[in-house]
């Protein structure tokens, strides 16, 4: 009896730590979920905030277009890489260069951002030139890998799409093997026999029948038939 006793304690500790586990994991899961929400928030008031400083006159302006610049052009290469690395174990290497200038460009992104608020507007005029050049040097080196990758992708897809032709095209032909023309007999001799008959005939025995076809995303789903 105390063994019973024993075991269901066991059990019960199991579950109450199983569910804890599970709570714990759920709350992490949310608070990232809560954390990505507020961070893209963010961005979305800081992108807006940007644009409308872009249309005001003088170094304000071209400071907040040089920070849009920057800004798009790493977040669009950003998502292009760690979306294709998963299918793509090259481009690991390629994230790793991205993280170096990522770090090129949060310091060029934090510089550009303290100098919106500088007064002398002489300082941030002599800047300019020098800010603009690397702010193209990044903005162009991300594009460049992000291009790459999507030529890359679209390559490897051209390939595959090309030998997925080639096959299906074979098999066309092996499907259709009646509709081979038959040589004529060496006799020359006409007549209605095999050497003449022009085509085979298809042993409908030997074709198995089809099985469950697999539905695609693409494809509507068929309409019930009537009854009446």
């Amino acid at each position: 009896m105390e063994a019973v006793l024993v075991i269901v304690a066991l059990i019960f500790i199991a579950f109450i730590a199983l569910g804890a586990y599970a709570t714990v994991k759920a709350v992490g899961a949310a608070k990232r979920g809560v954390d990505r929400t507020v961070a893209q928030a963010r961005r979305t008031v800081e992108d807006t905030t940007l644009r409308a400083k872009s249309f005001q006159p003088g170094a304000a302006s071209e400071l907040a277009q040089l920070r849009l610049r920057l800004r798009g052009s790493m977040r669009a290469t950003q998502d292009a890489l760690h979306a294709r690395v998963t299918e793509d174990e090259s481009l690991k290497e390629s994230l790793g260069l991205f993280a170096r200038l990522s770090a090129h460009g949060h310091e060029l992104d934090g510089e550009l951002k303290r100098l919106e608020s500088e007064p002398d507007k002489a300082q941030v005029a002599r800047l300019l030139p020098e800010l603009r050049a690397r702010t193209e040097q990044i903005a162009q080196s991300a594009d460049a890998l992000r291009h790459a990758a999507r030529d890359r992708a679209s390559r490897f897809a051209s390939d595959d799409l090309d030998a997925l032709r080639t096959q299906i095209d074979v098999e066309a032909g092996a499907l259709r093997h009646w509709t081979t023309e038959v040589a004529p007999d060496a006799s020359g001799a006409g007549g209605s026999g095999p050497a003449t008959a022009g085509r085979k005939k298809p042993d409908r025995s030997a074709i198995a029948p089809p099985g469950v076809r697999p539905v695609y995303p693409w494809q509507k789903k068929p309409r019930p038939e009537s009854t009446t």
